[in-house]
């Protein structure tokens, strides 16, 4: 069983939703990722969101994107963002990490390669943005054969079919975009996200995280209250941009516990 598996499991026998925090590896530099990373953990996060810069990040709003052209501008490649992951696995061999990102670099390292040095490096999961289900199922094949979790995006206009198709690749969890837009953009309409959920479980019976739009403890309150997993970044990377390097860690850590709380007020 994978430790994203073993999480949502733990968590589900405890009554609790998970905290899916994301942030942009080597932003705002290399040295600093791993210690945002234990920052997360520290404040709640139940599973980390590590994002690998890429320089045409299509999914991403302007405050992504910025992470990326920072991260870039200092050097990060995905070679390096493994070693970050396998760093972080000598201090925390519990928390999972998720690899987001996009297929360029993957198909430039090589997909089997990627996959070897991704397991053992310590990663759990890999979601590549532009991978269509449909057209995924050696990067699925490979990932499972390595002992990680392939995930996938779904959105408000994924037909029943489409999430069938990830239904038949996915493992671990499946990320719920819930807005038609690109990252940070948009009102939250919590509602809507209610009422399509009940679809993607029938489909999948996989954990199902909501993602986009989530900024403050009171939201992520509302979306724990019917989803499995929260999922916060471009506010992280706000918090990230106003600090400095020596206050980033403690300003993230303040900003995910609060964010903490409002998910487990779900339990109270």
């Amino acid at each position: 069983m994978s430790r994203i598996q073993t999480t949502f499991q733990r968590l589900k026998s405890e009554g609790r939703k998970a905290l899916i925090p994301f942030i942009t590896a080597g932003d705002p530099d290399g040295d600093l990722t791993v210690s945002l990373m234990q920052a997360l953990v520290e404040a709640g996060a139940d599973i980390i969101e590590l994002g690998v810069p890429f320089s045409d990040p299509m999914a991403d709003g302007p405050t992504i994107q910025r992470a990326s052209e920072r991260a870039l501008a200092k050097g990060m490649t995905l070679k390096k963002v493994l070693q970050r992951v396998a760093a972080f696995r000598t201090l925390n061999d519990r928390t999972p990490v998720v690899l987001m990102g996009y297929a360029n670099p993957i198909e430039a390292m090589g997909l089997q390669r990627f996959a070897e040095a991704a397991a053992q490096s310590g990663v759990d999961g890999v979601l590549v943005v532009d991978y269509p289900p449909e057209e995924a199922e050696n990067f699925g094949a490979a990932m499972k054969e390595q002992g990680i979790d392939p995930i996938f995006l779904l959105a408000p206009t994924s037909t029943a079919a489409r999430i069938e198709q990830v239904a038949q690749i996915a493992s671990g969890y499946v990320y719920y975009v819930s807005l038609a837009g690109v990252t940070g953009s948009g009102a939250l309409n919590v509602e809507a996200v209610a009422e399509r959920l009940p679809l993607i479980r029938e489909k999948t019976g996989l954990p199902v995280g909501v993602g986009f739009g989530i900024r403050d403890a009171s939201t992520a309150a509302r979306i724990a209250a019917f989803a499995d997993a929260v999922v916060v970044g471009s506010r992280i990377i706000e918090e990230i941009e106003k600090s400095t390097a020596e206050t980033a860690c403690a300003n993230v850590k303040a900003l995910v516990s609060d964010i903490r709380r409002g998910v487990d007020e779900v339990k109270k």
